[in-house]
């Protein structure tokens, strides 16, 4: 009973100067959004170079320079793949694909990977959770593991949704065999092979072999194991598959990079319009143009090869070309009362830069850079080999270099 009168004071006293966020008179949810317009906590650099006339100006600036470089960067491959030097199987446009694919690795790993670890180590927010786990790679590795399941399950809608469409006589003609034939992709014991019809197709028509026919066209009827006649139909349709295959899996990267691409822009132009600092709003500028040219233009290649309809296609290029000027005018409207060091702003735009980071590295390893450097074409032109690297290191390094600045 003494020790409980002793200790009664102490304790009254400890919550008496508890923090206000575990209070009676607040909660969790009220403390949240309160925490986005803090001021308690902000970098010692936050007033070094401050002019919000300055910085307005340079807002508007960003604003025209970035809108610019987007609509240049995805027009490109748009209204140049009536060109033949810009078409999207010219060695041209491969070669500053594999530079635009550098850009968006080096963006995923060096810029957002890195913003995302700075803003959820940052010393404003508590120590617990923040700095007892690594939520960076996290959040970093789900975003990539969903964009794998979001890549496999368009690519199954859009196959499925094309064999609906197609003429029954062609999916008949497509689909049998001779009788006592064995069916395409069929196993000696009479299952399917567990890789499934298209990638077996996918093996004979990148797997010939070695010398002048692995290089130039598909091979004769009798390297398949085919007669003339029946070979020259399964010929056809295994050309027919792969077609659709491909036009497939460029209308589910474009729509997935474009995904991965707006996630992050919003962050971008917000951190930039939230900034009343001219000193690093003048920087910004020119690496947010250089970024968003070169990403328009890796996307606006994706967007051509995938055959959308113009007013698709239009949609997707305006979508992409005004989500980053938008996001700098939403910050510069909301700069007077928006702390980015607040323990809100911290968490939100960590979290988000690390799920734009894990999209975009999986985005350019796999259906960018893999898609492009693994093709058939590649292997058999030692020159756009070395071009094509070459230029994925320039892209990647002149991108990285940019972290210097901004």
């Amino acid at each position: 009973m003494f020790f409980i009168q002793d200790l009664w004071p102490l304790l009254q006293h400890f919550f008496d100067k508890a923090p206000p966020r575990f209070s009676e008179k607040s909660s969790l949810f009220q403390y949240l959004p309160e925490s986005m317009t803090s001021s308690s906590c902000a970098g010692a650099e936050a007033d070094l170079c401050r002019d919000e006339s300055a910085a307005l100006v340079l807002k508007f600036v960003a604003i025209a320079s970035i809108l610019l470089a987007g609509m240049a960067g995805i027009a490109i491959p748009l209204v140049g793949k009536h060109r033949r030097f810009l078409r999207t199987d010219s060695n041209l446009f491969v070669a500053a694909k594999a530079f635009a694919a550098g850009v968006i690795l080096a963006t995923g790993f060096v810029h957002m990977l890195s913003d995302a670890t700075e803003a959820l180590q940052h010393p404003c927010l508590p120590s617990f959770p923040w700095s007892k786990f690594p939520f960076t790679g996290f959040f970093a590795m789900m975003a990539a593991l969903f964009t794998l399941l979001l890549d496999f399950l368009g690519t199954q809608y859009y196959e499925r949704k094309q064999g609906l469409n197609r003429d029954p006589e062609e999916q008949l003609r497509v689909g049998s065999s001779e009788p006592g034939s064995k069916v395409f992709g069929e196993e000696e014991s009479g299952g399917m092979h567990i890789v499934g019809m298209h990638a077996h197709v996918a093996h004979h028509r990148h797997n010939h072999p070695h010398g002048n026919d692995s290089c130039h066209g598909i091979g004769s009827a009798k390297d398949l194991g085919l007669s003339h006649g029946h070979g020259h139909i399964h010929a056809h349709s295994q050309i027919q598959e792969g077609e659709e295959e491909t036009h497939v899996r460029h209308v589910v990267v474009s729509q997935v990079l474009e995904l991965g691409i707006v996630s992050h822009s919003v962050i971008i132009g917000l951190s930039l319009g939230v900034s009343q600092s001219p000193c690093t709003i003048r920087p910004l500028i020119a690496a947010l143009s250089f970024h968003q040219f070169f990403e328009g233009f890796a996307l606006g290649g994706c967007i051509s090869q995938a055959q959308f309809k113009a007013s698709s296609a239009t949609i997707m290029a305006c979508f992409f070309a005004l989500t980053t000027p938008i996001g700098v005018g939403i910050g510069t409207a909301i700069s007077s009362g928006y702390n980015p060091y607040s323990p809100g702003a911290l968490i939100t735009e960590g979290i988000l830069d690390s799920l734009s980071s894990g999209i975009l590295v999986y985005m350019a390893l796999v259906d960018l850079i893999a898609a492009d450097f693994l093709s058939k074409r590649m292997s058999c032109n030692f020159r756009l080999q070395i071009v094509s690297y070459c230029m994925l290191f320039l892209g990647a390094g002149l991108m990285s270099a940019l972290a210097i600045w901004a």
